[in-house]
């Protein structure tokens, strides 16, 4: 009987699992309905992508025919071009429970969502790697995990490119851009990054993060990346805000 269970354990570890420990609904937060599921059949509709037209830059939504959105317009970023799934309006709760209630399995479907609707534009990039956007060991050990870590884990997998999780560290325990705005933000991020592995070489990456506002932590994180070498920086965000 005992070797009957492991055996079943073994086969399906992700079903038993969910049977002890009941997956979370990434949008209503509750088991997910039905079971075996990673969101709920009525929640899926919650979460709004990025339709439309967009800035050719960025990626935020614009409401008009335009090229680029006003912060694109008016300012120089450091990446090339970006992308992001959903918009922050129908995420922001999810985002939260993710980032600060210990909810790190909403990256499972947050993830797969990345690579199922971002995925062929990945491709196209032809990127050598994926590189999450990395959190102070501080602020990471308080939280237990980078969501930018998980959510490049799960698009890695399911794209088949390569993530480097210790290429590019956070050397300062920065305050929360959240809590900023305009030059503000960027001068809280200056030199609050790193590249500490010089026997990895990349020509083309992906940077992911869960959010992109104003750019100024893609911008931090590309200018270190530059100056590594690295010539074509893409970033990929899993929600973004409106470009007006």
């Amino acid at each position: 009987m005992i070797k009957t269970e492991w055996k079943t354990a073994e086969k399906y570890p992700d079903r038993l699992c969910d049977l002890l420990y009941p997956r979370r609904c990434p949008v209503c937060d509750r088991p997910v309905q039905p079971f075996g599921g990673k969101i709920c059949r009525e929640c899926e509709g919650e979460l709004i992508p990025v339709t439309g037209p967009v800035c050719m830059k960025c990626g935020k939504p614009l409401r008009d025919e335009e090229e680029f959105c006003q912060d694109c317009l008016i300012r120089e970023h450091v990446y090339d071009r970006g992308i992001a799934l959903y918009t922050y309006g129908s995420i922001r709760r999810t985002l939260y429970r993710l980032k600060y209630a210990g909810r790190g399995e909403y990256a499972d479907y947050l993830g797969e969502e990345m690579a199922r609707r971002l995925g062929r534009r990945i491709l196209a990039w032809k990127p050598d790697a994926l590189v999450p956007v990395p959190l102070h060991p501080v602020r990471e050990k308080k939280r237990g995990y980078n969501q930018a870590a998980l959510l490049a884990g799960v698009l890695g997998r399911q794209l088949g490119v390569p993530v480097v999780n210790d290429w590019l560290i956070r050397t300062q325990n920065t305050r929360p851009q959240k809590e900023l705005s305009g030059e503000k933000r960027r001068n809280n991020l200056k030199k609050a990054f790193k590249i500490v592995r010089d026997d990895v070489k990349l020509n083309t990456i992906v940077i992911i993060d869960d959010i992109y506002t104003t750019g100024s932590t893609v911008d931090a994180a590309a200018l270190e990346c530059r100056g590594a070498g690295v010539r074509k920086i893409y970033f990929a965000a899993l929600s973004t805000g409106s470009g007006l």
